[in-house]
């Protein structure tokens, strides 16, 4: 990414991949917390874009911006904005029917293949990109879900340390049913386990599965699991969240940034840091953006490998 020229305002063109972009305001503090502004963003997204692009590609993403920083509000995008280039890919989605939970409709989300599109979103202050579980195919439609994904969320006093235990038993449940799980940190609270489906299914089948695990482990572990929604008796348990396999649902992409105080990450690690911090309550602790492009350099990407 590779300055072209600078105007009066402090906007800078850039060539990316033989695309130009208009990029504004970088100076500006996105993460007060931590000083953290908008050209540290897109430094970030322009370093991890090579181990991020391949878990992003052929997948609609809904964006959450904060134009003015984590510290004001944020909105949620779903459809392409006006002014998109014509160069970003699109995918219309239908929202009748179940994939969506909304009314008849459609929804145009743009689909992030290329290095000039992450820009693109970041320049817009898109700090969290979340996907579906599923994949567009070649001729522009949905397919079925080739994941499953589930959302350890802690309700207080249980925090991380109490999802890496409930991680390392999810995992050996979703091992009993040859399914190989994955670790992410979510940059907020918990932690995201994924796990690649040997066989696509409708979404309606994956959230099904996902269920069935939640339910086992809160009936063998009723003192640390929950599959129950209501928020009021999560307390001290480890919410099981298998919803998110639904078609409408996303979940916060692995590697993207997360719109909190710091610019924490959604972050791969290995088994072996859960294990530590299940072990440990002070034995993993979520990412910040520097720590994972540091990580990505030492050891790969362990969202591929893990």
């Amino acid at each position: 990414m590779a300055p072209e020229r600078a105007e009066p305002g402090g906007d800078v063109h850039v060539d990316v991949e033989g695309r130009t972009l208009k990029l504004g305001n970088l100076t500006k503090v996105l993460y007060p917390r931590t000083g953290t502004t908008k050209g540290e963003v897109l430094d970030y997204y322009a370093r991890i874009a090579p181990t991020m692009l391949p878990h992003l590609r052929d997948r609609a993403v809904t964006r959450i911006r904060w134009p003015h920083g984590v510290a004001e509000g944020s909105f949620f995008e779903k459809n392409v904005p006006a002014g998109t280039p014509g160069w970003v890919r699109t995918v219309t989605v239908p929202t009748s029917g179940r994939r969506s939970g909304q009314g008849e409709g459609t929804i145009t989300f743009p689909v992030v293949d290329d290095l000039a599109t992450l820009t693109w979103l970041a320049n817009l202050a898109a700090l969290e990109l979340h996907v579906h579980q599923w994949r567009v195919g070649r001729n522009g439609r949905p397919r079925n879900a080739d994941r499953i994904v589930v959302d350890l969320d802690p309700g207080e006093p249980a925090g991380l340390h109490e999802c890496c235990q409930v991680a390392l038993l999810t995992r050996d449940a979703l091992a009993e049913r040859d399914l190989h799980a994955r670790p992410v940190l979510s940059g907020s609270k918990g932690l995201h386990l994924y796990a690649d489906l040997p066989s696509r299914l409708p979404p309606d089948d994956s959230t099904a599965l996902a269920k069935e695990v939640a339910e086992q482990l809160q009936q063998a572990h009723p003192a640390l699991v929950t599959a129950t929604m209501t928020k009021s008796r999560r307390g001290g348990k480890v919410f099981f969240d298998w919803s998110q396999n639904a078609g409408s649902k996303t979940t916060v992409a692995p590697y993207s940034l997360r719109g909190r105080e710091r610019p924490f990450v959604a972050a791969p690690v290995s088994w072996d840091e859960v294990s530590a911090g299940a072990e440990d309550p002070f034995g993993l602790d979520q990412l910040r953006f520097e720590e994972v492009l540091e990580r990505v350099a030492d050891v790969g990407d362990l969202f591929a490998v893990t």
